[in-house]
Order: C-alpha cells, then structure tokens, then sequence
C-alpha cells in the first residue's frame, strides 16, 4: 500500500505542476524575455508581444489539461491498488509517460497559435 501510495504522489506531479505553472502563466507572464524560465521557443521569444501571447495560451491550455489529468491519473492507478511493487510500478510508469502527450500538445497547440497571429518577424497579422 506505501509503494501505491508513493506511485500516486508520484502520479499526481505532472498535472499538479501543470495547474500551478498553467494558472499562473494564464494569469502573469514571465516580465522580461529570457532564456531559464517560462515558455521558451525561438517563436515566442521574438519580442515581447509573442512571449506574453505564448505564455497566456499555453498557461490556459496547461490548466485545462492539468485538471483534466488530475483525477483521470488517480482513476488510472486505482485498478492496481493492493497488487503488487512491480504491478503497480509499471501501471504508475505507464501513467507518467501517457501524461507527457498533452505536455507535448500544448506545445504544438501553442506554436500554431503564434504561426497564425503573428508573421515570421513576430508581429501580429
């Protein structure tokens, strides 16, 4: 039961992370174009505009998907509760790679976005 319980902690990051970072981007973009923190692609660091509209679209889609994913993780793990280490590692293992696809969503989803709003020199069309 501790190791199922250590699987779900572990289970619950990606999407509590998501919440977390996606409600504030959502809400308050990083204030200056850099290169440790925030949403970071060549698109959505040419200028100031396109990082704050990459950081506010993708902040909304981590949100959404992030509590999307919270109770579907715990509903994921809950057929292996009383099985054994190995079950329950590899279900919880398998969980954590499925929520890397909305990760990787979102980041496609957001550099449409800025394709279709601004041009190649990060103005807006």
């Amino acid at each position: 039961m501790a190791f199922w319980c250590f699987m779900l902690a572990t289970d619950l990051l990606v999407p509590l992370i998501m919440i977390g970072f996606g409600g504030t981007f959502a809400r308050h973009a990083p204030r200056e174009i850099n290169g440790l923190f925030g949403y970071r692609t060549p698109r959505s660091m040419r200028n100031q505009d396109t990082w704050t509209f990459a950081h506010h679209y993708s902040g909304r889609l981590m949100l959404r998907w992030g509590l999307v994913m919270l109770p579907l993780s715990v509903l994921a793990l809950l057929p292996v509760l009383g099985q054994g280490e190995e079950v329950t590692g590899t279900a919880g293992a398998v969980i954590c790679c499925v929520q890397l696809i909305p990760l990787f969503g979102i980041i496609a989803a957001t550099e449409r976005a800025l394709k279709r709003t601004f041009d190649d020199r990060g103005r807006r069309r």
